[in-house]
């Protein structure tokens, strides 16, 4: 399925990810790697990704939905550089901040502020960056005084607002998003939808994968559905969405 648009900033062009699992349980890395030496590893491929192909423009807020398995999270991660593609190609043009798992970049034995530290550097900005924004990073986690405490004591949903509050600091060129706002109550999610929108109207791109289709259609114009890592549809969101739950209804 073709999508050609001369101004993208997030361009995947054929692009397919392989995976080689092997068909029994290996109990270690040196009994994988005996066993590999004298081929006795017998793998199965599974493609999670197959022949994907859609551009993203620039300061669109672009939405990816499917079911769990069918290939959402490899192609965040194929955007953003952490993995990847086995076949075709993926042009990105400008800086990304992902936030693809909840908690990714942090320490659990190091306070809320001194994970902060971390991952602001993670994302490339100095110490006097991240101190000059701490106080706005903390306020937008609404962690009160769990910010100084250690993050193995955080719950889930504290984590993720503040991951979200580190990455959304910032106005990236791309920003993309795993399932991170639907975390918190409804007020904290309303906030993360505004955030959001002030980075669409300050032209930055955002990448998003939701369960939501409320949300995947309040918030973006575009959006493909991926099923077992094929394309399925991909045009305006409500359309796209509307499929979607056509065939889960099924």
């Amino acid at each position: 399925m073709s999508d050609s648009n001369p101004s993208a900033v997030i361009r995947l062009e054929a692009v397919s990810v392989r995976y080689r699992v092997p068909l029994e349980r290996i109990g270690s890395f040196k009994e994988y790697l005996i066993r590999r030496v004298k081929g006795r590893v017998n793998h199965h491929e599974f493609m999670a990704l197959s022949d994907v192909t859609f551009a993203v423009g620039k300061g669109e807020v672009f939405g990816v939905v499917g079911r769990n398995g069918a290939g959402k999270s490899t192609l965040l991660k194929v955007v953003s550089r952490v993995l990847p593609p086995s076949n075709g190609r993926v042009v990105v043009y400008g800086q990304v901040a992902p936030l693809l798992e909840l908690g990714a970049g942090f320490h659990p034995e190091l306070t809320g502020r001194e994970n902060v530290l971390l991952n602001g550097a993670l994302l490339g900005h100095s110490r006097r960056e991240i101190a000059a924004r701490f106080e706005e990073i903390a306020d937008f986690a609404e962690l009160g005084d769990f910010i100084e405490a250690p993050l193995r004591t955080f719950s889930t949903g504290m984590v993720a607002r503040l991951g979200f509050a580190v990455a959304a600091a910032w106005v990236p060129d791309i920003l993309i998003l795993d399932e991170v706002l639907s975390v918190g109550d409804e007020a904290f999610q309303r906030k993360c939808l505004e955030r959001m929108r002030a980075f669409q109207e300050s032209g930055a791109t955002v990448l998003m994968v939701s369960h939501s289709a409320s949300t995947v259609e309040r918030m973006c114009a575009r959006a493909v559905w991926l099923d077992h890592g094929q394309v399925r549809a991909l045009g305006p969101a409500s359309e796209v969405t509307g499929a979607y739950h056509a065939s889960t209804a099924g």
